[in-house]
């Protein structure tokens, strides 16, 4: 694994290229963060003129919070557990459309230490992305501290904004 400081460098020049990318189709995005507890806005404030296509994002740690302002549902939180596909989904769909804005990117999982499963293992996370193409969500587990578990969130969140804007050209 890189050291901290690399894949904060190497983070903060792919948010230059994501707004790049994003201004040039006349694009806004927002984030839906649990784990991560405003990691992805936070990196994609880093840069100057972040305000021209990054319109915000909600901290929806608590379930509560998933319902309230993202529009969860209930039985989906309680069919499948916080740290699910179907949950990222609905955090990336109800982010999108609360803020209005063409692309929206969600973070949902367990950083550690505690909290993990057999099932849901520490450093289980699902990361989704939703557009007018529609939804994707991905499935990771990765390793380190808390705080590594967090940092390779917030990188793969960017990176998937990336791979979902070249998926949505085509």
């Amino acid at each position: 694994m890189r050291s901290v400081a690399s894949m904060k460098s190497y983070i903060e020049n792919r948010v230059s290229e994501l707004g790049s990318l994003l201004l040039s189709r006349q694009w806004t995005m927002a984030t839906a963060e649990s784990c991560t507890g405003g990691g992805i806005s936070q990196s994609l404030t880093s840069v100057t003129g972040s305000s021209r296509w990054f319109e915000g994002g909600v901290v929806s740690y608590s379930n509560r919070v998933k319902q309230k302002l993202l529009d969860v549902p209930a039985d989906i939180l309680s069919r499948y557990g916080a740290v699910s596909e179907p949950v990222a989904l609905a955090m990336a769909k109800g982010a999108r459309k609360r803020l209005g804005v063409d692309l929206s990117v969600s973070v949902t999982g367990i950083a550690g230490p505690d909290g993990g499963s057999k099932e849901k293992p520490v450093g289980t996370v699902w990361l989704a992305w939703y557009s007018p193409k529609g939804a994707v969500a991905k499935h990771f587990v990765f390793e380190g501290e808390r705080d590594d578990i967090r940092l390779q969130s917030v990188e793969m969140a960017i990176e998937g904004c990336f791979r979902w804007l070249e998926e949505e050209k085509n």
